[in-house]
């Protein structure tokens, strides 16, 4: 074995000093050999010696993809900028740039504002990148639930893909390495009136894409218009789905309890027979999950959940609101089809409640509201304690679905990470794969084994074709947020 390990150490000895010697024709201002691996050493790579080798040449060995061009003791954060596209709405992009060369790349969460993200360029500049954790606890208090935690997201992910790149490891390997190297993917389908042209799509999903696991848009949207099929819901100016928002009183911005929408047995009939073609199409093999219910209560969430209870659904999503803890626990034990609540809660303490109640069977933190990639592994990892199984919201651009695929990687309890945009045809191409694999094949994700960071770059030629026409500009500069005017401090 010794022997082995000596020819391995002799044979990297030569390669190295072929790129030694390429390197110093490209450059005089790299840092040698020997600072390199003790400046990477003091930046948290410490490591046994390997049988007999010497430190230099164990490091020289493990080290060997580290990308040399970078000492990341000394990386310094310079400048945050950002471009818009058109994704779900609008998405921001966040580049975070360095004194290096390299750059960080997140994502504030689908239908955020980036300047929930540009608030915090003042408090990053000049920082070592690589201190994640302590970067994350200066911004952490400029997040909130929903959208409003966009802005601390994507730093957040741009700060691993950073990490990632200065020390030439893929980020999984930073959260302490992964657990698998695909990753199951959920296709979220919007639903159609007609549940044949419906059930039609979901066996594309399946026999064509490749997708194992499925989720549709099932509520009161689809009998609306069917006579008695509801009740109160003429009151209510656009009460077909959640998302009018006009204003602080509308349907979609008004809390379930207090709509008093209530559906009828015409109602539940109708939406039992749209779910029936859909398993019959695709089969009961294949998980199918469902969300989009409707703003409509406890009792009525029940009588809804216990019509669905035949058709053995994967999960029951967001049928009343995340913080309302003992009416999710109600309903939980009411139902046999599994409970799942979670992608707008921001930070594991606002999950720790449903998790030590068991008040739902499945957590479903989005990454770009949760916390990030370190925060989101921790909820998982807590939840596993608990028993509680973990899936991932995702409707981000690329950028966030790779954080999304790298913290699933690391996570054990993980069931499967919404792919929002399978109709899209060019989402992926918003970015190229800096790896040997695709992003994704038949339905996985294949997580990243030999790029450093997020293993993503930007596809700048398609970016700039879907800029959001509010927001033109590609990464322009960003000066008007480079001071800081405020004293952060919470306590005195």
């Amino acid at each position: 074995m010794k022997t082995i390990l000596q020819e391995v150490i002799e044979n990297h000895k030569r390669e190295e000093e072929t790129k030694n010697n390429q390197i110093a024709k490209d450059t005089q201002k790299e840092n040698s050999r020997r600072d390199f691996f003790r400046k990477a050493a003091l930046g948290g790579i410490g490591l046994g010696a390997m049988m007999g080798a010497s430190m230099e040449d164990t490091l020289a060995h493990t080290t060997s993809k580290v990308n040399r061009f970078s000492a990341p003791t000394d990386l310094k954060i310079t400048d945050m900028r950002v471009a818009v596209i058109k994704n779900v709405g609008r998405t921001p992009i966040i580049r975070i740039d360095t004194n290096q060369g390299i750059y960080g790349l997140g994502d504030v969460r689908d239908g955020g504002d980036e300047r929930y993200a540009l608030m915090l360029k003042s408090r990053i500049l000049g920082e070592n990148p690589c201190n994640v954790e302590k970067l994350f606890k200066i911004i952490r208090q400029f997040g909130h639930h929903g959208r409003q935690a966009g802005g601390v997201c994507a730093v957040e992910m741009a700060l691993w893909d950073l990490c990632g790149k200065a020390y030439g490891v893929p980020a999984w390997q930073l959260l302490g390495g992964r657990y698998r190297d695909t990753v199951r993917l959920y296709a979220d389908t919007p639903g159609f009136d007609d549940p044949k042209e419906f059930a039609a799509v979901m066996k594309e999903r399946t026999e064509v894409q490749g997708f194992t696991w499925l989720k549709m848009d099932l509520g009161i949207h689809l009998v609306a218009d069917q006579k008695d099929a509801l009740n109160n819901s003429k009151f209510w100016n656009g009460a077909k789905g959640q998302y009018d928002t006009r204003d602080y009183m509308s349907y979609g911005s008004t809390l379930h309890p207090f709509t008093h929408v209530q559906i009828n047995e015409k109602g539940l009939e109708g939406l039992a027979e749209y779910v029936d073609n859909v398993r019959n199409a695709v089969g009961y093999e294949i998980p199918l999950s469902a969300d989009h219910f409707g703003h409509f209560d406890i009792n009525n969430s029940i009588r809804f959940g216990k019509a669905m209870d035949k058709y053995r659904l994967a999960w029951l999503e967001d049928m009343v609101p995340w913080m309302y803890t003992d009416q999710w626990r109600t309903v939980s034990d009411a139902l046999e089809t599994p409970t799942c609540t979670g992608e707008d809660i921001y930070l594991l303490k606002g999950f720790k409640d449903l998790i030590d109640k068991r008040a739902v069977d499945v957590i479903h933190p989005d990454l770009g509201t949760s916390g990030g990639l370190l925060e989101t592994k921790k909820i998982g990892d807590y939840a596993e304690e608990q028993g509680v199984a973990m899936a991932m919201h995702m409707a981000g651009s690329p950028i966030c679905f790779m954080a999304n695929v790298h913290c699933a990687a690391a996570t054990q309890n993980f069931l499967s990470l919404e792919h929002h945009s399978v109709d899209t045809p060019w989402w992926e191409k918003l970015v190229t794969m800096t790896g040997s694999q695709p992003m994704i094949t038949k339905g996985f994700a294949n997580v990243p084994l030999d790029a450093p960071g997020l293993g993503v770059d930007l596809n700048e030629e398609v970016i700039r074709e879907h800029l959001h026409p509010d927001a033109p500009g590609y990464f322009e500069p960003t000066p008007e947020w480079d001071e800081k005017r405020s004293w952060d401090r919470l306590w005195s």
